[in-house]
């Protein structure tokens, strides 16, 4: 036969069960959720103002937009386009984010992209046109000195 426990003894088990059920539960959701674009632009700036020495760039003049983002787990990917404040000119640039707690960090960038430049609005005068007329299909037009005859062009 198995022998009884006295149910205060068995309640007090129960509850300290419950007691830990409890604050696994509080400490897993306990984690603030940072899989968006806000705080992996947060963290861009925050790298920005740390390496302003290295980098030579200004943080306070620019725009910085997260144009995409993909999470995995504890990680990020992150594409984010640098304009200067007033202008459309800037570069896009690709990182690699890690979750530190309950904010992400910059661990690296894709050197291998290299920076993609943002055009802005153009100043100044247009590039020159081109010398070289080039006939429309079906016109006749007159080929270079020395260039071989086409048949259907007179020379």
């Amino acid at each position: 036969m198995i022998p009884k426990q006295p149910i205060g003894r068995y309640n007090r088990g129960v509850k300290k069960a419950c007691l830990i059920c409890l604050a696994l539960l509080l400490a897993a959701c306990s984690r603030k959720a940072i899989d968006n674009k806000e705080a992996v632009r947060e963290a861009m700036i925050a790298y920005l103002n740390e390496h302003t020495k290295e980098t030579g760039i200004d943080p306070t003049a620019m725009d910085v937009n997260v144009s995409a983002v993909a999470f995995e787990r504890d990680t990020a990917r992150a594409t984010v386009a640098f304009t200067v404040k007033g202008t459309g000119s800037g570069m896009q640039m690709n990182y690699t984010l890690a979750r530190e707690g309950n904010k992400w960090v910059v661990t690296g960038k894709d050197s291998a992209a290299g920076p993609h430049p943002i055009a802005g609005p153009q100043t100044g005068a247009a590039p020159e046109a081109s010398p070289i007329t080039i006939p429309l299909p079906g016109q006749q037009g007159t080929l270079p000195a020395g260039h071989p005859a086409v048949p259907g062009t007179t020379k």
